[in-house]
């Protein structure tokens, strides 16, 4: 089957259209470019300062040949052309391609340097890390301009490589920061290479890679993983290199079959999702921590932790991997939310400004120019449409709602184009116009999101004969003619959520017997609504935060859908506490109107409990 035609439109659409005419049209253009002028021989040859600036470079190709590929800019794509030629116009023969001087080379044994709390080398160097984005980003280049030199500059790096960490039996753990978690991410790029070429060599490179890095005692990463470890366990915790690393495992998982590294997967995924996610969907951190990117210890919440856009890229990219490997519906759900929340809150509308970090509660702060965020949103933004809609065995699954349209070809229906018609992620009803090219039987999938409770599904005025259960995709085979239309109904409340932010300290009594002690505990409400999670701005124009005495009447009472208006067309939510005038949230995505300073609050601190705590102190030591 051919890659599907995919055009998004609605908030996905503008904020891919922004991307392209923003940051993937201006922040690079030729050689001369600062993140392209980096690779010269001249700046290289003194190039010691040990940074990961040049990931900027591969992941702008990957970024933008897929833009200009899917959009047809002919601009973008001269662009992407241009500083391709010039990268294998300016690797040296061995295969090298990165921005280090020799001495600071990979290819160089740079053992840790002791005492430091990540493993860092003792030379600090990003270099594997920028030689695994370019690999991608030339690989995507070659996909979509095949050009020959394209893959075979990427074929050299992976030679490169070969030679270094299998012949020269260099452990890549001594390459990167994260006890070796920066330069793991190679297992990526080395098992793209192997899908693009069929060379075994790269496949054996990756192998070597999860074998160095699941032989390191302070990383064992497949061995954690497979005893249960939560991922703030796993070497430093830090949740960009972690995600990455496990979209590496996925593909090895595609590669070889080998069902452990799905197992390690699927276990670290659920330990994500269910304690290490923000209500946007984005993988979080930062509380009380040496490093502000690393997951939080098991267990802590605090509103003031955050999620950094690239930890957001790399957990799409990992969704985006067990989508394919295995279809369920929840991979989907989570790039949908990750996508609407975390990673359109990044985005400033103009396309060209990122937030490095998002806080569920506090400012919006636009990053500087060099940072890594800005080129990992924009990659993250171009997943998008390859995951919207994939084709199954039988048909055509629909994974992403939003306005928009693709096309297929089906072998039993040839050309098949679909159109949603919608007002998602704002409104929960969606016309999916189904036009085959001739009459022909064959499935389509409707993920059913987990929040749709009573979701419905008709074709015409009649009720679809298929489960349609939350969390699942709901199949309908038949017999499609020109003109059919299906309408999915996904009901939309006001939901409110909890979370509890607690202190327990841990002691053992004089008979040795384990105390514990709860001494603290804040409780915490937030608010979604479909896929979207919702934020207010400053309370009363200044106040960071505000203590909530809920109403004892049933929620519905007191949390309401304000009516959308043209003149106002938001969707608003009106919380009505106790004991104060009434406070409206809006998406978060969008609250404080998307501008750089903007204040953004999505938990809201709740009374406490007087009668805590109770009587018997039993209660709080176990």
């Amino acid at each position: 089957m051919k890659q599907p035609q995919v055009q998004l439109q609605g908030l996905l659409g503008e904020a891919l259209d922004a991307n392209r005419r923003g940051r993937l049209s201006h922040f690079i253009v030729d050689e001369t470019s600062p993140a392209i002028e980096i690779f010269s021989p001249q700046r290289r040859q003194h190039n010691t300062e040990g940074d990961w600036y040049g990931e900027h470079a591969g992941k702008w190709l990957y970024a933008a040949a897929k833009s200009a590929g899917r959009s047809g800019d002919e601009a973008l794509a001269a662009h992407v052309r241009r500083v391709a030629d010039y990268l294998v116009s300016v690797q040296e023969e061995d295969g090298y391609l990165g921005t280090y001087a020799p001495e600071r080379r990979f290819m160089r044994r740079q053992p840790p340097k002791p005492g430091t709390w990540d493993g860092a080398p003792s030379v600090r160097t990003w270099d594997i890390w920028t030689h695994s984005y370019l690999i991608l980003g030339l690989l995507e280049t070659h996909r979509h301009f095949p050009e020959p030199r394209y893959l075979e500059a990427a074929r050299r790096i992976g030679d490169l490589c070969w030679r270094t960490l299998v012949e020269g039996d260099i452990d890549i753990t001594e390459l990167g920061n994260h006890h070796g978690m920066s330069a793991t991410v190679l297992m990526d790029p080395a098992t793209e290479l192997y899908f693009a070429t069929g060379e075994r060599r790269y496949l054996d490179l990756a192998l070597r890679i999860l074998e160095q890095a699941d032989r390191n005692p302070d990383l064992a990463l497949l061995t954690r993983a497979l005893a249960g470890s939560d991922p703030s366990e796993i070497a430093t915790g830090k949740a960009y290199q972690l995600a990455w690393n496990l979209v590496g495992l996925a593909k090895l998982h595609k590669a070889t079959g080998n069902a452990d590294y799905r197992r390690a997967v699927d276990l670290l995924w659920r330990g994500i999702r269910d304690g290490h996610l923000s209500l946007g969907g984005g993988p979080w951190g930062g509380v009380a921590h040496r490093s502000r990117e690393v997951f939080n210890p098991a267990g802590v919440f605090s509103p003031y932790g955050y999620v950094e856009t690239c930890s957001t890229l790399a957990w799409i990219q990992l969704n985006r991997e067990l989508l394919a490997i295995g279809g369920d519906a929840r991979y989907a759900e989570e790039i949908e939310r990750s996508a609407y929340n975390d990673l359109l809150g990044a985005q400033a509308p103009d396309g060209e400004n990122w937030c490095y970090y998002s806080f569920p509660n506090g400012r919006r702060v636009h990053t500087t120019y060099w940072r890594c965020c800005k080129s990992s949103g924009a990659m993250a933004l171009e997943e998008l449409p390859a995951v919207a809609y994939t084709a199954t065995d039988d048909g055509i699954a629909v994974n992403l709602f939003g306005p928009g349209r693709t096309a297929f070809e089906l072998a039993q229906a040839g050309a098949v184009a679909i159109e949603q018609s919608t007002a998602y992620p704002y409104e929960g009803d969606i016309v999916l116009h189904v036009v085959p090219e001739q009459a022909a039987r064959f499935a389509i999938d409707i993920r059913i999101p987990s929040w749709a409770e009573g979701a419905t599904l008709r074709i015409g005025d009649a009720l679809v004969d298929a489960a349609v259960e939350p969390g699942t995709y709901a199949r309908i085979d038949r017999i499609w003619k020109p003109g059919d239309r299906i309408v999915a109904r996904f009901p939309m409340r006001p939901r409110t959520h909890r979370a509890t932010n607690r202190n327990i300290q841990e002691s053992r009594a004089p008979d040795g017997s384990p105390v514990r002690q709860q001494v603290m505990r804040y409780d915490y409400l937030a608010i979604t609504r479909g896929p979207l999670a919702y934020a207010t701005g400053l309370i009363d124009g200044y106040k960071i935060e505000e203590t909530l005495r809920l109403p004892t009447g049933p929620e519905q009472s007191w949390l309401e859908d304000l009516p959308r208006t043209a003149e106002d067309p938001l969707p608003r939510i009106e919380l009505r506490p106790d004991g104060r005038a009434p406070l409206v949230f809006v998406p978060y995505f969008c609250a404080g109107g998307r501008i750089d300073g903007a204040w953004r609050l999505t938990w809201m601190p709740l009374a406490p409990d007087l009668s805590w705590p109770p009587a018997s102190s039993d209660a709080v030591n176990q």
